[in-house]
């Protein structure tokens, strides 16, 4: 069977597609379908539901990487798959005011790899209006193709009825409706839903999902709604080179930010991953030649970190002799200390010198593109490395650190210096998906 591949996306954020798409995952891999998933933007949390659902997820970013890694990275999301089922980011054209193909949205995926996109209508409230909003989604881009609708939300059978009368003078299939549920929807924290990992009713929640995607979504008429793929075989090309050839990554509950596609970038140049848990006291392995702390939840853990002696010495014996990287919350554990939202101040290992704050939360979201000052684990001084930042955490205090890179946003407003090294030592908030 020739790998067909679609895209779930919706007028808006919070309409239901992480939702749709998990139920659509797990209800053709019950039917014996291969399925694959790719998650369209930055967002590293869906990536893990979908992993769990279909084994692997990648994220396709239209901004952040370059067009030849984009190939690389849906190539490699298709592979060996009947189909692939990418999930889009906000609304099917939302992103930033950039280059065309370049917008971080949705439809830039859609478009340039022929995606038919299922559109998910959340109707809560609503009921012919959404024919009207169904009809703007159709007309707007020619280069995208709207597929069919999946209703979310439904509130009874006449709701139902009524909506699909209106969508049906369109000429566009309505293939499902959701019943207006809220135990469906997955539960969320601060920076989205809570990880894959710490659901422990995720199995059961997906098998539920799929049981009643089997009801209410016509599932013939969504694969056949599907396009073929032409996928390429041009190089693989890296998103980012190996910081050394033993990587010591820090993996437990405080630490699980870090894009799939950078780890098996890393893997497919050659490096080994050895992880290790600084929750469970574990220093980073003398046999490694660096250390990447990622990103994650360190401000729920920080009594923990700040107790973990073995952790904190062993992490300031590998720095004083090789490369030591933490991107977000492992640039907070870095740091001098961080201030949990209690407002109790944890002593943190403090080869860097600055000191974080979750009780003065403050959200700090965008993409950045950094010119990195230094050579590092990052790349050479002068490289160019595309990210995205998100998290609550604000410096209370800017410690006295050279810079690591020189800022600035999507659209190349700059933003300034930005982040701190210190011998070995290097971090930043944003969280690196690509060279440029």
């Amino acid at each position: 069977m020739k790998t067909r591949g679609l895209i779930v996306a919706a007028p808006r954020s919070g309409a239901g597609k992480t939702t749709i798409a998990l139920a659509l995952l797990q209800a053709l891999a019950r039917r014996g379908v291969v399925v694959r998933a790719a998650k369209v933007g930055p967002d590293y949390i869906d990536s893990a539901f979908h992993a769990a659902a279909a084994g692997q997820s990648f994220n396709l970013d239209s901004w952040a990487m370059p067009p030849a890694l984009l190939d690389t990275l849906f190539a490699r999301s298709a592979c060996g798959a009947d189909l692939l089922i990418v999930e889009g980011v906000m609304g099917l054209f939302d992103g930033i005011a950039g280059l065309p193909g370049r917008c971080s949205s949705t439809a830039d995926i859609a478009a340039r790899f022929g995606l038919p996109v299922l559109l998910v209508v959340d109707v809560a409230g609503q009921s012919q209006s959404a024919a009207a909003l169904v009809r703007g989604f159709i007309a707007h881009d020619p280069t995208v193709e709207i597929a069919g609708v999946v209703l979310n939300r439904v509130g009874s059978e006449r709701h139902r009825q009524l909506v699909m009368d209106a969508i049906a003078s369109l000429d566009i299939p309505v293939l499902g409706a959701m019943p207006r549920d809220e135990t469906l929807s997955l539960p969320e924290r601060h920076l989205g839903l809570v990880q894959a990992h710490e659901h422990a009713g995720l199995t059961r929640q997906l098998e539920r999902l799929a049981e009643i995607a089997e009801r209410c979504i016509d599932l013939d008429a969504l694969i056949a709604s599907a396009a073929e793929l032409t996928l390429t075989s041009s190089p693989a090309v890296l998103p980012l080179r190996p910081p050394g050839q033993r990587i010591a990554l820090a993996r437990d509950a405080a630490f699980t930010f870090i894009y799939p596609h950078v780890v098996q970038g890393w893997r497919d140049a050659g490096a080994e991953i050895v992880c290790f848990s600084p929750l469970a006291d574990e220093p980073p392995p003398q046999d490694c030649d660096c250390c990447w702390l990622p990103g994650g939840y360190p401000e729920l853990h920080a009594g923990v970190l700040a107790a973990a002696q073995r952790f904190r010495a062993g992490l300031a014996r590998f720095a004083s002799t090789r490369p030591v990287h933490g991107e977000c919350g492992g640039y907070m554990v870095l740091g001098e200390a961080i201030e949990d939202a209690s407002g109790v101040r944890h002593s943190m290992p403090g080869l860097l010198g600055h000191a974080t704050s979750f009780a003065q939360r403050k959200l700090h979201l965008g993409y950045r593109e950094a010119r990195l000052i230094c050579d590092g684990s990052l790349g050479p001084a002068g490289g160019v490395v595309r990210g995205h930042e998100f998290h609550y955490a604000s410096l209370t205090a800017a410690g006295n650190d050279e810079p690591f890179s020189d800022l600035a946003d999507a659209q190349g407003r700059p933003l300034g210096p930005s982040g701190g090294r210190r011998g070995n030592v290097t971090g930043t908030f944003f969280h690196a998906i690509a060279q440029a």
